[in-house]
C-alpha cells in the first residue's frame, strides 16, 4: 500500500455520509471540475478558495465519503473521480451533479 492512503469499497459506501461530504460548495467544487477534467488532477492544481490545511481536510472527506481516489506519481499526490463505482453504488447521483451546473463551480480566486 505504500502512501496511498486508504478507500472504501463499494460495498462500504453510505449515502448519508456521501450526501454530506456533497454539501460543502469547496467539495462539490472538486467533483466538477474533476469530473469536467480528462485526466486525473493533482492536489495543487485545483482552483479552491481555501488553505492547504482546508483544502486537505476537504480531500480526505471525500476519499472516505467514497466520490475520489488518491494516489502518488512521484511527490504529487493525485485525485481520481471514482465515477463508475458511485454509478454502481448510486446510478445517476454524479450526473445530476455534475449536470445541473448550479453551484458546483466556485467563482475564480480573488487575486
Amino acid at each position: 500500500m505504500g502512501r496511498t492512503p486508504p478507500h472504501p469499497q463499494v460495498s462500504q459506501f453510505d449515502l448519508q455520509q456521501v450526501l454530506e461530504a456533497l454539501v460543502d460548495p469547496v467539495r462539490r467544487s472538486v467533483v466538477a471540475q474533476l469530473g469536467a477534467a480528462a485526466e486525473d488532477i493533482r492536489c495543487g492544481d485545483f482552483d479552491m478558495p481555501v488553505s492547504k490545511s482546508t483544502a486537505t481536510h476537504h480531500f480526505r472527506v471525500l476519499r472516505e465519503a467514497g466520490l475520489i481516489r488518491q494516489y502518488y506519481v512521484g511527490t504529487s499526490r493525485m485525485n481520481a473521480l471514482r465515477r463508475a463505482e458511485m454509478d454502481e453504488a448510486f446510478p445517476g447521483l454524479l450526473d445530476a451533479l455534475t449536470r445541473s451546473g448550479k453551484n458546483t463551480v466556485l467563482p475564480a480566486r480573488p487575486t
